[in-house]
């Protein structure tokens, strides 16, 4: 699918504030409320926007700790048995496949050490765990959107 400038603006003003109104989106791009009315509904139909969600400070939920943990995975366990074993942790935020020694790489969000602790202790139960390698996040130094309202990647400089 292809997104021209309208587009990016719509979805970069969503990005910002997912419950503005289509009145505010026309008035930051250059369109009437309907214009973009029929444009946000393209994009949803499309698959280009796949829902709005809240976004929420995970401290606000008692989620204060977070760490990423490498998977070494037995024989040639597949992605899909990874994923489906994964997503019986709630505390995994994330996963996905990597290059290099792992197999997976999970983001996981804790109250506490303990409490990622435990986490990596059921994960290391799965059966087809060998061992597990983990880091916890100190501090966040940078967090990027997944999306502009620039027609250009936000990874670039």
């Amino acid at each position: 699918m292809e997104l021209d400038r309208l587009d990016r603006d719509i979805i970069g003003a969503l990005v910002e504030d997912a419950r503005a109104t289509y009145a505010e989106i026309g008035q930051k791009v250059g369109l009437s409320a309907s214009a973009v009315k029929r444009r946000v509904d393209r994009l949803r139909e499309t698959g280009a926007i796949t829902g709005f969600t809240a976004r929420v400070e995970p401290s606000a939920l008692g989620w204060t700790t977070e760490a990423y943990v490498e998977l070494f995975c037995a024989g040639k366990t597949s992605p899909s048995e990874i994923g489906v074993a994964i997503t019986r942790h709630p505390e995994v935020v994330s996963a996905c496949t990597i290059t290099g020694e792992a197999d997976a790489l999970l983001h996981i969000r804790a109250t506490d050490v303990r409490h990622v602790e435990r986490v990596i202790e059921r994960l290391a139960s799965e059966p087809f765990v060998v061992r597990t390698k983990s880091s916890i996040v100190l501090s966040r130094l940078v967090v990027t959107p997944l999306v502009t309202s620039r027609n250009e990647s936000p990874f670039t400089s």
